[in-house]
């Protein structure tokens, strides 16, 4: 129940820290108002957890401003009164990076909502911080059809800004992550400044990083930890009329990098995605590569098609062949196509409701061993091995998903679940990738392996950004 997790100071402080804490809630109601500001138990409670494995952790107030000034005073505040500070969006990292470590204020950004700017010309939109990837769908398939932007594999409530800085991806990975994709911010710093970054600080127009200096990657990949996003400007795309997919099969991962590389040089795919799973037990040993493709003519679509067909012809040989699938099945292909795409494709749901996965970038080179790997560590934690994988910027690199379901309600399950996560977490270093969306427990096995000289960097851009240590702080620690 929420009191187990809460921390109820007037026990341990007595009436001079409750009366600091109603100062601090009357000060909250001041800046946002009382419909916005919450410490009620039950608000709390679904503050401090997400869907993923992370334990609750307190929280002990919520706010949810509505300008970027009542984010400033915020901020202010939290310098003033020492307590630490979280930047939430959609809450849906499912690894814990929204839940405070040491307590403090959620501010939980999603009334922040405005779509402010689409430029048709330069291909770009300004939007708020709280903006959801399907708020930005719906409005530009309303007002600007013939634009899209990357989609991620996620709910349609996940915000748009929050995907860009934990470098989430999307259905045009081969363009890049999210983060490649971003022109400018508008940040509130840890000490209660407003600082826009990118060609919006020298220009009206919010159209380019550079060729200033890039300030966005003091942002980006900081859980929160060196300030907050209030605006964001992301490229967008031409959308266009037609859209499907080509799957082609493997029984062999040491394929995989060679294939990934020959449909790469094709340049023909917006998305190269990757999966195994054990069940259903037909899909069990082979691994299915997905090309999604797109145009605005069927002779266009032919085309690639017929360019992507003759990819096998180059790969393997008479005992390790890449196969091309000639019906997509249905399912499948609705699934895949779909905006946004379907993001839970692991087939062994259990009782209770769980998921988690962990997502490695590593070079394409060492996903045969990673598959291989993979599969025990599965079966080592008692779990079938299921894997989601997309090749990110032309090839460059690649997510690794490895997911994990469980019982939420079982602890010996999520358990199980955890140590799944810290094994695979510590493969992927080994293997010389980078856990994404670290938590915690991957954070630290990050920070260990990082050069000394690398781990001193960040914390002094993090002491020098925010001094006073509010902001998201447990994470990212030396």
């Amino acid at each position: 129940m929420p009191a187990l997790f809460f921390r109820y100071k007037i026990n341990q402080c007595g009436a001079q820290e409750m009366g600091r804490e109603t100062v601090l809630y009357n000060s909250l109601v001041d800046i946002v108002g009382e419909e916005f500001v919450s410490n009620e138990p039950e608000d709390l409670y679904l503050y401090s957890c997400d869907g993923g494995t992370t334990e609750p952790r307190g929280v002990d107030y919520v706010v949810l401003p509505r300008t970027v000034e009542e984010v400033q005073k915020i901020v202010i505040l939290a310098n003033k009164e020492k307590i630490p500070l979280t930047p939430m969006g959609g809450g849906l990292t499912l690894n814990g990076l929204v839940i405070p470590v040491h307590g403090g204020i959620v501010m939980d950004m999603k009334r922040m909502d405005r779509i402010i700017e689409v430029n048709e010309s330069s291909r770009y939109v300004v939007l708020e911080a709280g903006v959801s990837q399907g708020a930005l769908l719906s409005y530009l398939k309303k007002h600007h059809p013939d634009l899209q932007h990357s989609l991620p594999e996620a709910p349609s409530i996940a915000t748009v800004v929050g995907n860009i800085l934990i470098r989430g991806h999307g259905s045009l990975s081969q363009c890049g992550d999210h983060s490649n994709m971003l022109n400018g911010i508008e940040v509130v710093l840890p000490t209660g400044e407003i600082c826009p970054v990118g060609s919006c600080s020298a220009s009206p127009h919010w159209f380019s990083k550079g060729p200033l200096p890039d300030l966005t990657g003091l942002f980006i990949g900081w859980f929160g930890t060196t300030g907050i996003v209030t605006k964001a400007s992301l490229r967008l795309y031409p959308r266009p009329a037609k859209r499907d997919m080509v799957l082609f099969v493997t029984q062999n991962p040491d394929l995989i990098p060679e294939l990934v590389s020959r449909l790469v040089q094709t340049r023909m795919a917006d998305n190269i995605g990757m999966m195994e799973q054990e069940k259903p037990e037909y899909m069990k040993g082979y691994q299915f590569t997905g090309v999604i493709i797109s145009g605005d003519t069927e002779e266009e679509m032919d085309y690639k098609r017929s360019v992507l067909a003759r990819v096998p012809e180059t790969c393997g040989d008479s005992e390790n062949r890449v196969t091309l699938l000639g019906e997509v099945p249905p399912s499948s292909k609705e699934r895949f196509l779909e905006e946004p795409p379907f993001a839970a494709v692991a087939a062994d749901f259990r009782k209770g409701g769980g998921f988690q996965y962990c997502g490695i970038m590593m070079p394409v080179e060492k996903v045969p061993e990673a598959w291989r790997r993979g599969i025990a560590i599965a079966h080592d934690n008692g779990m079938l091995f299921q894997c989601a994988n997309q090749v990110m910027s032309a090839g460059h690199e690649v997510m690794f998903g490895f997911n994990y379901s469980f019982n939420r309600a079982d602890e010996e399950d999520a358990e199980r679940a955890r140590k799944a996560m810290a094994d695979t977490n510590k493969l992927g270093l080994e293997l010389g990738g980078i856990p994404w969306k670290a938590d915690l427990q991957a954070q630290k096995q990050i920070v260990e392996k990082m050069d000394p000289r690398t781990r001193a960097l960040m914390q002094k851009v993090k002491t020098l950004l925010d001094p006073n240590g509010i902001m998201n702080p447990g994470n990212w620690e030396d």
